[in-house]
């Protein structure tokens, strides 16, 4: 039986964190031995937002691909390729942006977010506002018939369907899948501030930490703000440290975490210890493969360049036929 095809992607913007591997590539590893996976490193997407800065974009594919390795894709089972070495990504993404409403784009919920809340960034350009067409590109050019999201992220996938459904209307003719999204329950992890985990708020703890940073980020996690010294009370559910313990702590050990904040049992410096040490345990494994895979980086970049050429005979297949519908393929006049 033919295997449905998943398609996802991630930023080539750097530094790797937890909310990433426990938002997308623990489930993607998953995700390899049921699917038909393409995962691709977006590094176009990657100048949306940091477009005045790319020196580091090279680094930082290396650094993906080691961390996606670490976590567990396997070539032998999903096809990883590179989103700028596929040209025809951006050129659907070009017949994409002249048929997608411009309210369609402003109306996207992260748009507004970022807008509001990156402040050293200047985020007004086209490639911000519009890179939910390149991703609607990315992900019809290989008839995805799922992709991986969260709740956030269900407004982007919709406006995918919705160009889909426009070309289909206005061309006549059925050229790509109406992709679904694929939920999953993906632990939710704040960041150490207590906001979403993210590069821009500087409140994430990073796989390519050393074990000594990230134990300093995990004193630094915001606790009860009400619980001032060790003798006051403390509420777990208003306890950001408490938010990491639901993911690394094993669960027979919550009540007694509970029972003892609220009656001042334990000191939430001595909390936070035995929470680093269930992060240790669970982090071992994949830092142990990150470190084989940062001494082999060419070994490592070429599971992406194999994949790339892979991916590349699709997109050029599904490109060929949309050209065809908009009565854009001119090979028959030369």
């Amino acid at each position: 039986m033919v295997k449905k095809r998943i398609l996802s992607g991630m930023q080539t913007t750097g530094n790797l964190h937890l909310g990433n591997l426990l938002g997308a590539l623990s489930n993607w590893a998953r995700l390899q031995d049921e699917y038909d996976c393409y995962y691709f490193a977006a590094d176009w997407h990657a100048l949306s937002s940091n477009y005045e800065d790319t020196g580091r974009l090279k680094d930082n594919l290396t650094d993906l691909c080691v961390n996606w390795l670490a976590a567990g894709l396997n070539p032998d089972k999903c096809v990883m390729f590179i989103q700028s070495l596929i040209p025809e990504h951006a050129v659907l993404h070009l017949l994409f942006s002249m048929i997608t409403p411009l309210p369609w784009l402003e109306r996207v919920p992260s748009y507004k977010e970022k807008m509001e809340q990156v402040q050293n960034k200047d985020l007004h350009t086209y490639g911000f506002l519009g890179y939910p067409v390149l991703q609607a590109a990315d992900i019809v050019l290989y008839k995805a018939d799922f992709v991986p999201v969260g709740v956030d992220q269900l407004p982007h996938l919709e406006l995918t369907r919705e160009i889909v459904r426009r070309f289909h209307d206005i061309y006549g003719k059925r050229v790509f899948v109406e992709p679904e999204g694929l939920m999953s329950e993906v632990p939710k992890l704040p960041g150490g501030d207590g906001r979403k985990m993210s590069k821009s708020y500087n409140n994430a703890i990073y796989l390519s930490d050393t074990r000594e940073v990230m134990a300093q980020k995990i004193k630094d996690i915001v606790t009860d703000p009400a619980r001032v010294r060790k003798t006051d009370p403390g509420d777990p559910e208003k306890c950001v440290a408490y938010s990491f313990h639901k993911i690394f702590t094993p669960k027979d050990e919550h009540p007694q975490i509970e029972t003892d904040c609220r009656g001042a049992k334990i000191g939430c410096v001595d909390c936070k210890k035995r929470l680093a040490g269930h992060m240790f345990t669970f982090m071992g494994p994949l830092l142990e493969r990150r470190a084989h895979w940062a001494q082999r980086p060419r070994e490592a970049l070429s599971a992406l360049l194999d994949g790339t050429e892979k991916a590349r005979k699709i997109a050029r297949a599904t490109l060929d036929e949309a050209e065809d519908a908009m009565g854009l393929n001119l090979k028959g006049l030369l």
